[in-house]
C-alpha cells in the first residue's frame, strides 16, 4: 500500500540489490541506497542501464528518474525514516542478523524489514531482533526489474499486519507476491531450481549431454510452455480431456522407476567443475556476462509482451502496468 510505505531503503546494491532499486525507480520511488562499496564500483550503474533499455521497449511512453536515489556508505542515514528496508546483502545468517541489528537502532517499530535472502528461514533471521515481529522474507528473481515473483515468508514471530501491507506494496510495484503458508529452507523456487540444477550436474558429469545442450532442451522444450503455465497446468493439458486426473493415472507409476538422481549428489571436485566451467565458456561464444544480461532482458520483454497480448502468465501484470500508466 503505497500510501502506507513512501520511504524506503535499500541495504545492498549488488545484483538482486541494485534490481530491487531498479523496480522502485522505474516505480517512481524515491530510494536511499546503503553499501560499502563505492557506488563507481557497485552493479548498480551496469542494472540501471540495462534497466533503462528493457522498459523503453517494454514501455516506450513511460518517463522514469533513474537518478531519483541517494547514495550512502554508511548505514545509519540511509535507513533513518524509513517505512520499509529491503535487505539484500551476502547470504550469511551472521552477517544479516548484524544489519538488522545496526537497522533497529535507528529505524522506528513499524518500520517493515524485508530479507532477500534465497533460502534462510525467517524464524531464524529474526532470532537476535529486538522487534522480530516486523521481518519477514520477500524472496525475489533475478532480474528483479523485469521478473515480477517475490516469495513472501513469515516467521514465527511476524505479525499479519506487516506481511499484508507489504503483500499491498508488492502488488502496487507491478510485482506477484505469493505468500507461502508455511517457512521451509530455500522457499518453493529455488527448491525446484535446486532439483533441475542436481539432476543437470549428474547429466554433465556422466557425458549425457553438453551444457548446451541441456540449455537448449529447457529453453527450446519445457521452458516455452513453463513461462505461460507452470507445472501443473502443464501437465493438465498432457493427457487430453481426462486432465489431471487422467495424467495422474497415466504417468503417475513411472515415479517408481530410477530415471533421477536427485536424492544423491555428484562429488563437488576440481574435476566437475573444470568440466561445466569449460562448456559454459564455449557455450558463451565470447560473450561477456553483461553481454548475456542484454539479451536475457530482451527476450524477457518480449515474451511477456507476447504473453501481454493474451492476458496471461505474467503478461496480466504487464497489462495492469501499462493500463495505469495511461494518463
Amino acid at each position: 500500500m503505497r500510501k502506507e510505505i513512501n520511504n524506503i531503503s535499500c541495504v545492498g546494491s549488488g545484483t538482486i540489490g541494485a534490481g530491487w532499486i531498479a523496480r522502485l525507480l522505474v516505480n517512481k520511488i524515491k530510494v536511499k541506497v546503503y553499501d560499502l562499496t563505492p557506488f563507481q564500483e557497485t552493479r548498480l550503474k551496469i542494472v540501471i542501464e540495462n534497466t533503462k533499455s528493457a522498459y523503453k521497449n517494454l514501455f516506450p511512453n513511460k518517463k522514469i528518474n533513474f537518478e531519483n536515489f541517494e547514495y550512502y556508505n554508511e548505514i545509519s542515514p540511509a535507513v533513518e525514516n524509513a517505512d520499509l528496508v529491503i535487505e539484500s546483502v551476502p547470504e550469511r545468517l551472521d552477517i544479516k542478523q548484524e544489519v538488522f541489528k545496526k537497522i533497529e537502532e535507528v529505524c522506528s517499530k513499524r518500520t517493515i524489514i524485508a530479507s532477500s535472502t534465497s533460502g534462510i528461514k525467517p524464524t531464524d533471521l529474526q532470532k537476535n531482533m529486538q522487534n522480530p515481529e516486523r521481518l519477514m522474507v520477500t524472496h525475489p528473481f533475478n532480474p528483479v526489474y523485469l521478473i515480477p515473483l517475490v516469495e513472501v515468508v513469515g516467521g514465527t514471530k511476524t505479525k499479519g499486519n506487516f506481511i499484508k501491507k507489504m503483500i499491498d506494496f508488492l502488488n502496487s510495484i507491478d510485482m506477484k507476491p505469493i505468500l507461502l503458508e508455511k517457512e521451509i529452507e530455500a522457499f518453493v523456487a529455488d527448491r525446484l531450481l535446486e532439483a533441475i540444477w542436481r539432476e543437470s550436474l549428474w547429466l554433465i558429469k556422466d557425458g549425457i549431454c553438453t551444457t548446451k545442450q541441456l540449455d537448449d532442451i529447457v529453453r527450446y522444450g519445457f521452458g516455452l510452455r513453463y513461462a505461460q503455465m507452470g507445472v501443473f497446468q502443464t501437465y493438465r493439458t498432457a493427457a487430453g480431456e481426462g486432465g489431471m486426473r487422467q495424467f495422474l493415472e497415466h504417468f503417475g507409476p513411472c515415479l517408481s522407476l530410477p530415471w533421477t538422481k536427485l536424492m544423491d549428489v555428484p562429488e563437488f571436485n576440481n574435476e566437475l567443475i573444470d568440466l561445466i566451467s569449460n562448456q559454459s565458456d564455449t557455450q558463451a561464444n565470447g560473450l561477456s556476462v553483461t553481454e548475456l544480461e542484454q539479451i536475457r532482458d530482451k527476450n524477457l520483454v518480449e515474451i511477456q509482451k507476447a504473453l501481454e497480448k493474451n492476458n496471461y502468465g505474467a503478461g496480466k501484470l504487464i497489462k495492469k502496468a501499462r493500463e495505469k500508466a495511461i494518463p
